[in-house]
């Protein structure tokens, strides 16, 4: 087989995401008809004059002029607006539907005074619609009408990625993020979800995405990415029946014998190929979102259930279901606690081997000068000596670290545990990568899904925050 060229992994800023915004903004052409905002917006930015003409068009799209060929043609040309202004131009487009459009503050207060004077429940749920019908701000009436537009529904995802990324310098765009998440969580029900399995027949615009999406391990090239796609691998999606071609949600499986510890081993493309009858052990080793303006809208636990049900019916044979994550927040953890002063950070052992190895008296401040670059990796007797350490360290992060509202502090943790994982192995030097080093001095850890016990586990984490873990990790923790 000739290999395929190298592909480096893509930019969504780049070839892709410009290709996909020509593809739109031609597809509106035709719909937008005349065009009204052709004048608005000539150099990329709004001036006052633009923005006055604006909001006017936003309430001609209120009042529903015309029929809905016409309310098709005003959104259409909106949309194009919004596409062709620059960064400081897209601000100002926010901020005019931020800055108006809201309920009507006057409306609700009469509407919440017939709620509370009427007579009897058939009344009463009569005024709680109006109130509810009130309590919808026109805003996102104006952006539901997107949605009639071929790639809409996509569009409006991306402009909540742009509200989400201005947010900083313009903090009133959260009332816009606000609005459109509110859309999002029923237009993107779980039950509205569509599972696929992605493979090499897919087709390539989709595998582009795959690539340019992969958020944990770089896809490197075609040939990594057919590897990733081959009979002892699974790659399965979630995706909305209004953007069929993007991927809301993706998670890589690997059918292996046994549990897997090293990332680099299990995507060797030198390796044999594994025939999945004889695969016990199914591992989630990437799960990745793909669409930033879905932010706060959960559906990874339904993916997982999902895929590890299709798996159980075609492959019977497999008998545990487990991840191999990343740890992303260990070493900033670590550095902090150590800035902080916490004690038996290092114990006496472990001290006595460090300083023979390094020639000189070891303090735990001395511990992140050390992971600072891999040359203490290539060190073998000082990465034995540093082994003991850091696993403690790590299972201790796991298990008892917690952000400020008294979750696990570790993202990946948390998905996981919530979803009724159980921290099952800490793997060393499971991820040599330089970002496994960066983000986690090189470990891994597996997380367990035994069908038997997600739901107790879900339900205890979730009512008292119970981290369901291995006696194994707990040992190494030392807790």
């Amino acid at each position: 087989m000739v290999a395929l060229p190298t592909l480096p992994n893509i930019s969504m800023s780049g070839t892709l995401l410009e290709r996909g915004l020509r593809s739109l903004v031609g597809a509106w052409r035709g719909i937008a008809g005349g065009d009204e905002t052709a004048q608005l917006g000539r150099n990329g930015e709004l001036d006052a004059r633009d923005i006055e003409r604006l909001r006017g068009l936003f309430n001609d799209c209120l009042e529903a002029r015309g029929g809905e060929v016409s309310a098709r043609a005003r959104a259409a040309a909106l949309g194009r607006l919004y596409l062709g202004l620059n960064d400081a131009g897209k601000v100002s487009f926010l901020k005019v539907l931020a800055g108006g459009f809201g309920a009507d503050p006057a409306l609700l207060d009469k509407k919440i005074g017939e709620v509370q004077q009427a007579a009897d429940p058939v009344a009463r749920h009569k005024a709680e619609r109006k109130l509810r019908q009130a309590l919808t701000p026109p805003r996102q009436r104006l952006l539901t009408q997107f949605t009639a537009l071929p790639q809409g529904v996509k569009f409006l995802v991306d402009l909540r990625a742009d509200a989400l990324r201005f947010r900083k310098e313009a903090p009133e765009l959260g009332i816009v993020d606000a609005d459109l998440e509110d859309l999002f969580i029923a237009w993107f029900d779980v039950g509205f979800l569509e599972l696929q399995r992605i493979s090499w027949n897919s087709p390539a615009a989709l595998l582009e995405k795959l690539i340019a999406y992969e958020a944990v391990h770089a896809i490197e090239s075609w040939d990594d990415l057919r590897n990733r796609l081959d009979a002892d691998r699974r790659c399965y999606a979630f995706f909305h029946p209004r953007m069929p071609l993007e991927p809301l949600i993706f998670v890589e499986v690997a059918l292996v014998k046994g549990i897997a510890g090293n990332v680099q081993s299990l995507l060797d493309q030198s390796q044999p190929v594994l025939d999945p009858r004889e695969a016990d052990t199914a591992i989630f080793y990437s799960i990745s979102n793909t669409q930033t303006g879905l932010r706060g809208i959960s559906f990874g636990n339904f993916l997982i259930k999902r895929v590890v049900d299709d798996l159980s019916r075609d492959l019977p044979n497999l008998k545990q279901f487990s991840t191999l994550s990343p740890i992303p927040g260990f070493r900033a953890w670590l550095d902090e606690i150590i800035a902080e002063g916490a004690p038996d950070l290092v114990d006496a052992k472990a001290r006595d081997q460090l300083r023979e190895v390094l020639g000189q008296r070891f303090s735990k401040g001395m511990l992140p000068g050390l992971l600072q670059d891999r040359g203490w990796v290539e060190n073998a007797a000082l990465a034995d000596a540093l082994k003991p350490v850091l696993l403690r360290l790590c299972a201790r992060y796991l298990l008892s670290a917690q952000d400020k509202t008294g979750k696990p502090r570790d993202p990946v943790a948390r998905f996981h545990l919530s979803n009724g994982a159980t921290v099952h192995r800490l793997n060393w030097l499971g991820d040599r990568s330089k970002n496994g080093l960066k983000q986690s001095a090189g470990m891994m850890v597996n997380y367990l899904y035994r069908l038997d016990d997600i739901d107790q586990n879900h339900e205890r984490f979730v009512r008292d925050g119970t981290v369901a873990a291995s006696g194994e990790v707990r040992r190494l923790a030392d807790l």
